[in-house]
């Protein structure tokens, strides 16, 4: 594949990043034309995002070089990256609690008043059909407007190269096609986007062109149209085989909410009723701020209910700590991985010590012990030693899952396979099955009705609050169900 050296936008040539024997990126070079839009695909840990988070100036190189517009850059942080007209939009957002969206979208930003910037989110918001508070605080937002909140900061930035890593993860089909369309525009404009992927859907719908990364290296390069089968060889070699969820054999309940109400964010959560037994496997589906995210929160001990009573195996638990519904055996998994699950700056290692923390000892050889074992378990791509900041989405999942106990009562996952490849997205399914099949009640959520058939036995949809279908999912209508998440409950009947 050649092109005019005018056509050029960004050319990365031999980048190298390795963090001690671990090579994230090994001698990757990645043209992007001007008015373009280039997909990065891969795997989980191909390094994909650690390429592009170089080229944003979050991350320094190890090796190579890298141009804009025929001129060398060398980024020291994303400040200055901004400067030159480039910016990223993180798989984990970079925005800031205690603050509004408006005053989120008007961090860095000069010339004009709080009333002239609403007028700017507003009118950005028109354009990407997005729906945001302007003045509702960060942390009442879903990882999915917060996306959404960071997409329309960066533009409003003025930048010229747009990367954007896993920017349809989370969102509705209807805010999806929205967003792509407002790509296509920004290219058409003689802007470049580069789209951070795994999903082949995706990059088929938007890229003109396909870098795809496996281990560290360029494994291809691919032009539209993209066939289907050549980009998985590329990815994986072979494609993974398909998940199946385990025969449903639900026993007694588990987890219980009865007549529970609360108080956002978003509509809170009205009157739910629901109840999880042993070895069922439920899915929350919904648009994103329905409730499914304070559900969980009050089914982990994590919030109070403004009325109702929560049940865990056959007790009251209602209004008591997090540590005694963990004692309980509940264990939960939230969608912000850094935010809430991580902490960046921590190694692996560290983590475990934390985990296994007695008191005021810290056991440092039993917690190097552990990590070591679980990077074998799970297959993490990194050494006991590795930032939990420096992982890829996926590895930073294979983390979490690790922390979870071998033998839970109840698991409430937010969105478990967010961002994740194929592969690592059947390691979480593989990993909730048999949690499943060995009695615990599963639920999660997830915005992909695909993962509730393909995975859960039951499926509830969340709409404004309420809890408004419940499908069992051997014989549920994929038309009916979405219609539910839009609110509508009719039956096909």
């Amino acid at each position: 594949m050649t092109h005019r050296d005018s056509d050029i936008h960004v050319e990365m040539r031999d980048i190298r990043k390795y963090y001690g024997p671990v090579k994230a990126n090994d001698g990757v070079s990645l043209v992007i034309k001007k008015g373009s839009i280039h997909g990065a695909l891969g795997e989980n840990g191909a390094g994909k995002s650690t390429l592009m988070k170089i080229l944003a100036g979050a991350v320094q190189k190890t090796g190579g070089s890298i141009r804009i517009d025929g001129r060398r850059a060398d980024f020291k942080n994303p400040a200055m990256a901004l400067r030159a007209g480039v910016g990223m939009l993180f798989q984990e957002p970079m925005d800031f609690p205690g603050l509004t969206v408006l005053e989120n979208f008007m961090l860095g930003q000069s010339g004009g008043d709080r009333k002239t910037f609403l007028k700017k989110l507003e009118g950005a918001m028109a354009r990407f059909n997005f729906n945001l508070d302007p003045g509702a605080l960060e942390e009442s937002l879903t990882i999915g407007q917060r996306h959404q909140l960071e997409l329309l900061r960066l533009l409003e930035k003025g930048v010229r190269v747009l990367i954007l890593d896993e920017p349809a993860t989370g969102i509705s089909d209807r805010l999806k096609e929205g967003l792509f369309e407002a790509l296509r525009r920004l290219a058409a404009m003689g802007k470049s986007v580069v789209l951070v992927s795994h999903k082949l859907e995706d990059v088929r719908a938007l890229c003109d062109e396909v870098t795809v990364l496996r281990r560290g290296k360029v494994a291809g390069r691919i032009s539209r149209p993209f066939d289907a089968e050549t980009v998985f060889e590329m990815m994986f070699k072979t494609r993974p085989p398909p998940f199946r969820a385990p025969a449903s054999v639900a026993g007694e309940a588990v987890l219980e909410f009865r007549h529970v109400s609360a108080g956002g964010p978003g509509p809170g959560l009205k009157n739910c009723h629901v109840t999880a037994r042993r070895g069922e496997i439920t899915a929350l589906l919904g648009v994103e701020g329905s409730g499914q995210s304070l559900f969980f929160r009050m089914g982990a001990g994590l919030k109070r209910p403004g009325a109702g009573e929560v049940f865990l195996r056959g007790q009251n638990m209602t209004g008591k700590p997090f540590r005694r519904f963990q004692e309980m055996g509940a264990a939960f998994l939230p969608a912000d991985r850094v935010g809430e699950g991580l902490i960046s700056s921590f190694s692996i290692s560290e983590h475990f010590i934390l985990k296994r923390k007695k008191g005021f000892f810290l056991n440092r050889k039993q917690g190097l012990e552990t990590a070591r074992a679980a990077i074998g378990r799970f297959d993490i791509k990194g050494s006991p030693g590795s930032a939990a900041g420096a992982l890829s989405g996926g590895n930073q999942q294979r983390l979490l899952m690790s922390f979870l106990p071998q033998n839970p009562a109840v698991l409430l996952l937010e969105d478990p396979a967010r961002g994740l490849d194929p592969e690592s997205a059947r390691m979480v399914w593989e990993r909730l099955k048999r949690h499943a099949v060995n009695g615990a009640a599963v639920l999660f959520s997830s915005s992909e009705i695909d993962d509730a058939i393909m995975a859960a036995h039951r499926a509830l949809v969340f709409f404004n609050g309420a809890i408004i279908k419940d499908f069992n999912m051997e014989n549920a209508d994929v038309g009916e169900i979405g219609r539910a998440i839009a609110g509508d409950i009719r039956s096909d009947a």
